[in-house]
């Protein structure tokens, strides 16, 4: 995330933290080799303080390119994936560079590289573009990791708000997607608490807890 207490929320589009970045990154990579984690979100970072969003984003994207590119050579010597995650700007962070899956796409095609994958948040999508159906449908070949929040309050799925789950996972399903969901919400409560709706989904499923098929007991 770089230097947080200087406001930074990200380095690899930020001009002239190119140094700091490569850094960053040789630390995510050693820990993620300790803990066995093969996915790393590389955070694009913020517009900075004093300029204009559209005055800087030629420049940013060049310096999000290269890095995204240096980041995914570094990452294939360790049979890893890196991750590029939209965070909405009406809401969460308005001056976050990387705020649409479209803008994402965009730049993983002009990087090139395989191992560089779309970590979508379905909170974040639902603020900025809506349409999840059809957008996890366009966007599936490129995703790496999912999240998942309820809009508009983030907090567990099953709270008051927009987004349907059971339809979400079940399109998931369709679709294919044999990766993890990640609950990058807010509980309301207790954390054990809050996970009620991941009981009550399973044993909707037949699943008994821990996601077992109860036929194959």
């Amino acid at each position: 995330p770089g230097d947080q207490e200087a406001g930074e929320l990200g380095l690899a589009a930020v001009p002239g933290r190119q140094a700091a970045f490569r850094q960053a990154l040789e630390a995510a990579v050693h820990y993620a080799r300790a803990v066995g984690c093969p996915r790393i979100h590389v955070m694009a970072g913020r517009v900075p303080l004093g300029t204009d969003r559209a005055a800087v984003a030629s420049e940013m994207e060049t310096t999000f390119i290269e890095n995204l590119r240096y980041a995914a050579d570094l990452l294939s010597q360790e049979n890893m994936t890196g991750l590029v995650e939209p965070i909405n700007n009406r809401i969460t962070d308005p001056r976050y560079y990387l705020n649409t899956s479209q803008q994402a796409a965009a730049i993983l095609k002009k990087v090139g590289r395989p191992n560089l994958k779309l970590q979508l948040d379905l909170f974040h999508c639902q603020i900025m573009d809506g349409n999840l159906s059809h957008n996890l449908e366009m966007y599936f070949p490129l995703i790496g990791h999912i999240q998942i929040a309820q809009v508009p309050g983030r907090h567990e799925p099953d709270s008051p708000g927009e987004l349907n789950f059971p339809y979400i996972f079940e399109l998931l399903e369709s679709l294919g997607y044999t990766g993890y969901v990640g609950c990058e919400y807010a509980p309301k409560g207790d954390t054990l608490e809050g996970l009620g709706w991941l009981r009550s989904y399973w044993e909707s499923r037949g699943l008994q807890h821990g996601g077992t098929s109860k036929a194959a007991k």
